[in-house]
């Protein structure tokens, strides 16, 4: 499968433009998933150094993307789709937000075996259960909201 991986609030936390503080598990299920055979795209907003940045911070732990910000390491960047030709995307800005990487390599594995209904992947993760990163401004404004019936 050709996977496109998001890098800011995916395999690091935001810090734009900096790189911020490793996920935990994001580096190792990348691997994982590269040793399974599958190939990895790096698909960020970042450009130029900021973008060699994060190839370079991303080869120093030993994750090598096939291509960043294209298809192909021979595409011309200036010429290439915003849209890879990816089968699945990896991003923080997910509906929902980005599972804990366990989940989303369970996910992958699923997807090979044809399953298509992750509801239950989710519930054996305990995905429902786990501790949910800070909530967007408007959610928090609508439940403030809800609990003081403005």
């Amino acid at each position: 499968m050709i996977i496109a991986v998001d890098f800011d609030g995916t395999i690091v936390e935001h810090a734009y433009p900096k790189i911020g503080r490793p996920i935990p598990f994001a580096i190792e299920t990348l691997l994982q998933l590269q040793k399974d055979g599958h190939t990895l795209l790096m698909w960020t907003v970042r450009t130029d150094e900021l973008l060699q940045e994060a190839v370079d911070y991303c080869e120093s732990k030993g994750l090598r993307f096939y291509a960043a910000n294209k298809n192909h390491p021979e595409e011309d960047p200036a010429s290439a789709a915003r849209k890879l030709n990816a089968e699945m995307y990896i991003d923080d800005r997910n509906v929902g937000g980005l599972p804990d990487w366990g989940v989303i390599y369970h996910m992958i594995k699923g997807v090979e075996n044809g399953v298509t209904d992750f509801s239950n992947i989710m519930m054996a993760s305990g995905e429902n259960n786990r501790v949910r990163r800070k909530k967007n401004f408007f959610i928090r404004l609508g439940e403030m909201i809800e609990k003081n019936k403005y």
